[in-house]
């Protein structure tokens, strides 16, 4: 299949009113996906920043104060689980709820699960499956499990 350019019909979505349901911090390496998400959470609402890497995520996560904070998990300089690890241990930041959407192995997912991960979606992703977790975890924040018995922080890893 070759690259097409997709047009949103703009005129579905003129009832939405951005940044009502939330911030988001977008954290992947690749432009793409960091596109891919901007788009399918700005369609529901979602006010989105993107980050290139761990490193620039940790620059800017205090400007920008997310509502929620998705993570690619293999990034330059500093990697999704590092990344996380270091959000959990800042009191300013440890409330963020964080998601991964990467193509986790089984020890990724427990890693990130060590270190305060709350959810895992794979890639490719559903761009509604993505949707309905950051929604869950915006709404709900304090709500989280997560325990590796979990199946909703777990929904949608890759296994290994």
């Amino acid at each position: 299949m070759g690259k097409r350019r997709t047009r949103w019909p703009v005129p579905t979505y003129s009832q939405v009113v951005p940044s009502t349901s939330g911030r988001v911090l977008v954290v992947d390496d690749n432009k793409v996906i960091r596109q891919l998400i901007r788009v399918n959470l700005e369609l529901e609402g979602f006010e989105v920043v993107t980050a290139a890497d761990g490193a620039e995520c940790l620059e800017v996560v205090h400007q920008v104060r997310p509502d929620l904070i998705t993570l690619d998990v293999v990034m330059p300089r500093l990697d999704g689980l590092r990344t996380a690890g270091r959000l959990r241990s800042d009191p300013r930041t440890a409330h963020i709820p964080l998601l991964i959407v990467s193509a986790c192995t089984q020890q990724e997912v427990e890693s990130g699960l060590d270190v305060g991960v709350d959810a895992f979606l794979a890639k490719p992703f559903d761009p509604q499956e993505l949707v309905r977790l950051v929604r869950a975890l915006v709404a709900d924040p304090l709500g989280r499990v997560r325990g590796p018995g979990d199946t909703e922080a777990a929904a949608g890893h890759a296994g290994s």
